[in-house]
Parts: C-alpha cells; structure tokens; sequence
C-alpha cells in the first residue's frame, strides 16, 4: 500500500539500527563551528518496536489508529527541522520513540545524548506529563507539553509549559464568549451525572463566581441517560432564541442533545448549542443535525489564507496523497519556532520569550503563567488563546 510504505520509508531509515531509541539530527550551517548549538529533545510515541519485526512492517496493509498522533507530530518536526536548516539556524534535534522496547523516560534523561538539553518538546499522556514535568524542574529545563490539555496535578512548577489548554480555560472562555455575545439571552446548561460534569459545573461557578462583569444568568440542568425531547424542551424558553451549553466531554451525550435541539428549533427561535472543546472531533453532518448552529472552543487554529499552511499541505499531499494531521502542523510549529527563540541566545527566560509571537508559523499562541491564587507561585504556563469555531451542517461558518 504505497501510503503505509510512503509514511514509514524515512522512519525506517531513521531508526535502522535496533539498538538505536533516538535519532539525533543536528541542524548544522558551520560544521567547523566550536560554539555550543542549543539542544531540544522531542518525545513522541511512535512504537516502532511494536510495528517493526526484523524490519518488516506487520500490520501487512492496515495502518493503526494509535500510530497516528505520534508519526503526525514525528513529520512536523522533520519538516521543521529542514525549515530551520535551509535558513541558517544552528541546532540538534534529538528524538527519542518513548514507547521502545525497554525504554523509560528515565533512561531516556539519563542517556550521554540527553545531557546539555535545553528544552524538552513532548507528545505525552497523563502519566508522562506528571513524570517530565517533575523532573524538568529538577533538572531546570522547560517542558512544552503539545498535546495533553491537562495540568496533570503539577504545582509550583514554572518549568511546565502547556499548549493544548486545560478544560479550566475553555470553561473560562466559554463564559466569557457567552458573556460578550449573549448576556441578553436565556442559558441552559445541559449535562449528564458523572465526575467530569461535576467538575466542568464547578469550573463554570467558579468562574461565574469571580467575573468582573455580570453574571450571566444560567440555569443548570441534569439530564438522564436516556433523556427525551420532551425533557430538553421543558427548559427552554417558547418565546426566545435559548443559548443551550452542553457541559459534558461524553460525545453519546452531546449528539443526543443536538439532535434533539435540531428538531425542536423553530425558524422563529433557533436555538444555539454551544459544546465542549472536544466536539472539534464529532461529525455533525446529516438530516438529524440540519440547520443547528454549533459552537465549540478550540486553542488551535489555522485560518484558510495562511500561505505557509497551505503550502505544507500542499507538499504533502504531492508526497502521501492524503491530507496532513494536525500534530504535523504542531510539530512544526512547536520545533521551528522555539527552535528559532533558542537559538538567539537571549538572557530572556525561555517562558518569557514564549510569550512573544516572532517566529509564528501557524499558529497564535497565548502563553501566560498560571498564578496559584494561595500561594502567589506560578504553578505552570498555559496557552490561553482560545478561538470559538461555528458550524452549521457540519461546515464551518465563522470563526471568532
């Protein structure tokens, strides 16, 4: 299948030797250069001892789903990397599979290739980012957690950076979109039973709690499973446009309760259902969501006139013959850009020097610290640009 072929040719060349966990790819102008290059490690989850059997690729013609976010972001990071060498910058790049066989994120800190590294870029899981976030403050060298939008319990940490944000932020945000948008309006907030409801309703009071406008007037409201149309449209005000918040990440849940709104909407008082950050990834499309405006919070996105974008894709679709993942744009972004601030040398901590947008690929970033309102301690950075993403029939409509 020349797409699984396509893809895994250069991992195959880049990790030949069995022995071999990381590849280190040295972005060099002057190789007689003497001065120390700055180092970053990037982490990802590739599994290629999984997918590889005496070089053999064994899943034949299949190509499994959990390979995915890995082998994205491992590509963005080569194409930065390629980027960074045609424009003269100075750099190693070392890259370590944190799924090898036999290999730790301990082994991987502990290695002579880790030494001297000055940033850590990583593709992780809750227990990864709790165990490098601890650990890169020890050590004293920032960690950019790409994709996991969880602080993972850290505390008191400066040196943890987070750019998928945290549901906390979206909570905030949502409020405050709501807020400049729809204070006039009546707001139902739908939800089911469980843990995470519990604590998105918690968010969202706290936040409510602490505005500096007014408050706006929402009604909380807890669904049954197997909820009825007859239930939903008990809240919803006859005589206006009613602003439904879908507080719960359960996709069974958010599609129940948009299809049901779509079929109470009037052309008079069309309901609007805004969702959870995670609602990017459900497809709404179809009879049974026609006509319903969905609105959704997500801290990445590229607009349809970025040139670089669509360059990019582009390239690769003339290579793979099908579209890039978003964790190649990530990889990308997160390598050539802070590759670039790296390599200025700036007295500048780097968690200040993050704040700025300077070598902004794709992206617009808001890295700002997380204050702990007991302490007065920065418990970690965050990206706290958000960007809400309206869509009717399944097509984006407006982006604010």
């Amino acid at each position: 299948m020349k797409l699984i072929t396509n893809v895994f040719f250069s991992l195959l060349l880049a990790f030949s030797a069995s022995d071999v966990v990381a590849q280190v790819d040295s972005v060099v102008v002057d190789s007689a250069a003497t001065e120390k290059r700055a180092k970053i490690a990037v982490l990802a989850p590739l599994y290629l001892d999984s997918v590889f059997v005496n070089g053999e690729y064994k899943f034949d013609k299949s190509f499994p789903r959990f390979l995915q976010p890995g082998i994205d972001f491992y590509q963005g990071v080569q194409y930065a990397i390629d980027s960074l060498k045609k424009e003269g910058v100075e750099l190693d790049v070392n890259i370590y599979d944190t799924r090898a066989a036999g290999n730790s994120l301990k082994s991987i800190f502990d290695s002579p290739d880790f030494a001297g590294t000055d940033l850590v870029l990583a593709h992780v899981n809750m227990k990864d980012a709790q165990w490098l976030a601890y650990t890169a403050k020890s050590k004293n060298i920032p960690f950019v957690n790409v994709n996991f939008p969880n602080e993972a319990g850290v505390t008191d940490n400066p040196q943890y950076i987070i750019l998928n944000s945290t549901l906390f932020t979206h909570c905030e945000g949502i409020y405050k979109f709501m807020q400049k948008n729809y204070a006039l309006s009546p707001i139902v907030v739908f939800r089911k039973k469980g843990a995470q409801e519990d604590r998105l309703t918690a968010y969202l009071k706290d936040v409510e709690k602490n505005t500096s406008s007014v408050p706006l007037k929402m009604k909380y409201v807890t669904l049954a499973d197997n909820f009825t149309p007859q239930d939903v449209s008990a809240q919803l005000d006859a005589n206006k446009t009613t602003v439904v918040l879908g507080a719960s990440l359960d996709v069974n849940f958010a599609t129940r309760l948009a299809q049901q709104l779509t079929a109470l909407n009037a052309s008079d008082r069309a309901n609007i259902l805004v969702g959870m950050p995670n609602w990017d990834a459900i497809n709404f499309t179809g009879t049974l969501y026609k006509g319903l405006e969905i609105m959704y919070s997500t801290p990445f996105n590229i607009a349809p006139s970025d040139s670089a974008a669509a360059r990019l894709s582009r390239n690769y679709y003339s290579t793979f013959y099908f579209n890039p993942g978003e964790m190649i744009y990530r990889g990308f972004e997160t390598v050539y850009q802070f590759g670039h601030m790296l390599n200025e040398e700036s007295p500048t901590p780097f968690q200040q020097q993050i704040q700025k947008d300077t070598y902004k690929l794709f992206y617009d970033f808001n890295i700002q610290p997380v204050v702990n309102k007991k302490t007065n301690k920065i418990d970690y950075y965050e990206n706290k640009k958000l960007f809400f993403v309206k869509k009717v029939d399944g097509v984006i409509k407006t982006v604010y």
